[in-house]
């Protein structure tokens, strides 16, 4: 007989979601291996228009992504504008973490440690939110809304939407600044294999909890997703 799945609360999967991929982006930076590649383009752009915070531009960064998933899906989506709520507290807290980070110490050894730390961070946070059944961060929703939209496999959507993202880092930081900056082999790794770590967490996620929200009634079954969140696509 299977080992019953323990519930969890998709309201408060999503905030540690908050708390955790706002602080990884950042403990990823600061590692000095390069920014991640989902933050990598707001990156570029505050180094480039300084008079905007990172997690200003972030936000700005999310609405655009949000508005071209509606361009794609040829209607207006609601469940969109709360994933865009989502991305302003996500903003929020990337300058929040940004204002205390530099208390951490900086040796070679440790930022090893910082980046490791942060891909581990990054890619369970992303497949956390990917299954807490509430409107999420719109750079996790993007490449999960795509994959619904093109019927490609997330794995196959989520690597190339990360180079894409550093693409654009690269050309705007070249061309602007004179040099490249924030991409690193840290950078260049997580796109390359962040989409499969996200996928083995995301099969130990449904291995053994099951997540439930206010949007849906809870069921013992963790195959019963919102309407909007497409089934199949979790990882």
């Amino acid at each position: 007989m299977d080992k019953p799945l323990a519930t969890v609360r998709g309201e408060i999967a999503l905030i540690v979601v908050i708390l955790i991929n706002s602080f990884s982006v950042v403990l990823m930076l600061y590692a000095g291996s390069g920014i991640s590649a989902i933050s990598s383009v707001p990156y570029a752009f505050s180094l480039v228009l300084p008079f905007l915070t990172l997690g200003t531009w972030t936000y700005i960064f999310h609405g655009l992504l949000v508005l071209t998933l509606m361009i794609l899906r040829k209607r207006f989506v609601p469940q969109y504008l709360f994933s865009f709520v989502v991305g302003f507290l996500f903003s929020e807290m990337i300058d929040v973490y940004e204002g205390w980070i530099n208390v951490l110490p900086q040796t070679i050894p440790l930022r090893v440690v910082y980046f490791v730390a942060s891909y581990l961070i990054m890619s369970f946070g992303i497949a956390l939110s990917n299954r807490c059944k509430l409107p999420i961060i719109p750079t996790d929703l993007f490449p999960r809304e795509l994959s619904d939209i093109t019927k490609i496999r997330y794995q196959r959507v989520k690597i190339p939407f990360d180079i894409s993202c550093l693409c654009v880092t690269a050309v705007m930081t070249y061309c602007f600044l004179g040099h490249i900056t924030g991409l690193g082999i840290g950078t260049v790794l997580a796109a390359f294999t962040m989409g499969k770590a996200i996928s083995i967490m995301g099969h130990f996620l449904d291995k053994h909890f099951v997540f439930v929200s206010f949007l849906e009634k809870e069921t013992k079954s963790h195959i019963s997703v919102p309407k909007w969140i497409p089934v199949g696509k979790k990882n």
